[in-house]
């Protein structure tokens, strides 16, 4: 940075990039080039810390003096993340409920008491998306473009999608849920295992794209096996195809354990793919619940992490798509949405501009 380009601002993401912080603040505290340099940390998922053995601080030229509960010590071990956390101007995460959700113990993965002690410093800014890449009017992977003001080509989509999974077209007619995930417990997994059979009893497709922990893996190709003609499935990454679950499903869920934000929610509004997902963290900042009475909201939503609460979410879904007008009016509520960067960005800047005014140069155990 002093030799090619001082910025404004220094923001570091998660615990890969929080060391910064730490070396700004230690070893270039005196530093007149960059001691006065806001320096922010965005958190995007706080269940990944960085922990390593105290050995590491020498490696990284860092004092063993900073190995203390005040400090980056977090159980014996090296907590790269929580030096981020105590040695920013400001905290950010990836959604308002986040933000929140992380100074609790159920969230915070042992660093809540340290986010609370930074709370009047925490800022919760929704990611935003591209929808340059991420719109139905735009998306080049996808068999036909549409908008919310003609919905044609979403049914094109759809047949294209059966076709990409080897599903029949008598799949057409019925409620087609995607899936695009990691195959991990975060991602509430655990609940589509619990309900497999009850989900099935439904008359219902799905259309699943992702890889992880090999027992998910195993679900969907029993699935796959069991209900041949109505769950098409790949295991890996596909890009394009996962543009064609967005345009040519239904419905997306993402009944999420925790979801820092969460970007195939924003993407399937914008399709009008109505997401099912739980209320937590950005899913939850993102997708209004639907009321029929008073048409409003984008999506369905419930809350206890139990599969029983998922199964009558995804029930209460199937029985609005069956009403056609109810239905267009959900999908309408969400495409109209605006998630792009337009509004992230600018909660950003005010973020930094009020880093900039705070800054005060200090060193290590001076007061915030």
């Amino acid at each position: 940075m002093k030799r090619v380009w001082l910025p404004d601002v220094v923001l570091c993401h998660d615990w890969q990039a929080a060391l910064v912080l730490v070396l700004l603040l230690t070893q270039y505290a005196r530093d007149p080039v960059v001691r006065s340099l806001p320096v922010v940390l965005t958190i995007h998922n706080l269940a990944y810390q960085g922990l390593f053995p105290q050995t590491v601080l020498q490696r990284v030229g860092l004092p063993d003096r900073l190995f203390t509960i005040d400090g980056l010590e977090f159980y014996g071990r090296v907590n790269l993340l929580k030096g981020g956390l105590i040695f920013a101007d400001y905290l950010t995460t990836v959604s308002r409920r986040y933000a929140k959700e992380i100074q609790t113990a159920e969230y915070g993965a042992g660093l809540e008491g340290v986010i609370r002690s930074r709370a009047d410093r925490l800022v919760g800014i929704l990611n935003g998306v591209d929808y340059g890449t991420w719109s139905p009017e735009a998306d080049k992977l996808i068999a036909a473009n549409y908008s919310v003001h003609n919905l044609a080509g979403k049914a094109v989509c759809k047949k294209d999608l059966l076709a990409s999974l080897g599903l029949p077209e008598e799949n057409l007619t019925r409620p087609v849920i995607g899936i695009v995930s990691r195959f991990v417990d975060q991602k509430g997994l655990d609940l589509v295992a619990e309900i497999a059979n009850e989900l099935m009893k439904e008359d219902l497709g799905l259309a699943v794209l992702g890889a992880g922990v090999p027992e998910y893996e195993e679900l969907f190709r029993r699935l796959a096996q069991k209900y041949p003609t109505r769950v098409g499935l790949k295991i890996g990454y596909d890009n394009e195809l996962a543009h064609k679950i967005e345009a040519g499903a239904d419905m997306f869920l993402m009944p999420s354990r925790f979801e820092p934000c969460g970007l195939n929610q924003i993407y399937s509004l914008r399709y009008g793919t109505v997401p099912i997902v739980r209320a937590t963290g950005g899913l939850d900042d993102t997708v209004q619940k639907f009321v029929p009475r008073t048409q409003q909201g984008t999506g369905f939503k419930f809350e206890s992490y139990e599969g029983s609460a998922l199964l009558e979410c995804i029930r209460t879904a199937l029985k609005v798509f069956r009403d056609e007008r109810a239905w267009r009016v959900v999908q309408a509520n969400g495409m109209n949405r605006d998630y792009s960067w337009k509004a992230s960005a600018s909660a950003y800047v005010t973020l930094y501009e009020a880093a900039r005014r705070a800054r005060i140069p200090r060193g290590v155990g001076s007061s915030k």
